[in-house]
């Protein structure tokens, strides 16, 4: 069956979004997950559904403009430009394509629960699509930070999945500008080790307490699913951070 996603996350002080619209063959779904860091006395509220059945859908994109709307959470949120990467990629007897941007400007505003917060930071849009293999695992990390020396960085690291020597998904952003560093090695979800750093101390994740978990079985479709907000810190690519948030993921799924 024809895969075909998009995933938009905002990662900042106060608030962290993510937001996606799935379509696997016939079946579509869509989610979103915010977390507010600042509520109940630093403690942070998390705020977070996923709709799998027919009918109006709570997460929509359309070019730049992104826009979740539900009882409890809304957001209105314009994404900005930022040099992209493209790959296609084998997978079993298919391929996939993806299209990739890490630190894109997002201007707006989210609610969740009476809360509003003014949105004007940095985060990544995901677009993928393509007939990928029935069986597929896979470890990824998206984020935004800046290094010690003050130059704005951005990722998408993967283990999995478009993960060839080269020529495959994995990108760093300095200053705007993309390049792609070499094979990566996840630590499940606690690290992210990058090839040929011996002593560095790599991209280490530091679990905020949000996450989002699923096991969905629809029709022949199996997923077990689970992405973290957090931060980070440690170096990327032999970059060292001075400030970094973002995302780590696993993903099983048989599609």
């Amino acid at each position: 069956m024809r895969k075909q996603w998009r995933y938009v996350g905002f990662y900042g002080e106060e608030v962290m979004l993510c937001a996606g619209v799935v379509r696997i063959g016939p079946f579509s779904q869509t989610f979103w997950s915010v977390w507010d860091r600042v509520s109940d006395g630093g403690e942070g509220r998390v705020f977070e559904h996923t709709k799998l059945r027919p009918g109006r859908a709570e997460v929509t994109m359309e070019g730049s403009r992104v826009e979740v709307r539900t009882g409890l959470v809304k957001a209105s949120l314009r994404l900005g430009e930022i040099e992209p990467i493209e790959v296609v990629s084998p997978s079993g007897r298919g391929w996939g394509w993806t299209r990739k941007r890490a630190g894109v400007p997002v201007t707006g505003q989210i609610e969740a629960d009476g809360r509003i917060f003014e949105v004007d930071g940095f985060g990544v849009d995901d677009e993928s699509a393509g007939y990928h293999a029935r069986h597929v695992a896979w470890f990824w990390s998206a984020g935004i930070g800046t290094s010690v020396d003050d130059r704005a960085l951005g990722w998408n690291l993967v283990e999995g999945i478009n993960d060839s020597e080269t020529s495959s998904e994995r990108s760093v952003w300095v200053d705007g500008v993309p390049r792609e560093p070499g094979p990566v090695r996840f630590e499940g979800l606690e690290a992210v080790r990058f090839k040929g750093e011996t002593g560095d101390p790599g991209l280490v994740f530091e679990f905020g307490g949000a996450e989002r978990r699923r096991h969905d079985r629809l029709g022949p479709i199996r997923s077990d699913y689970v992405h973290r907000f957090g931060a980070f810190s440690g170096s990327l690519d032999g970059i060292p951070l001075a400030s970094a948030t973002g995302v780590m993921e696993d993903h099983k799924v048989a599609w």
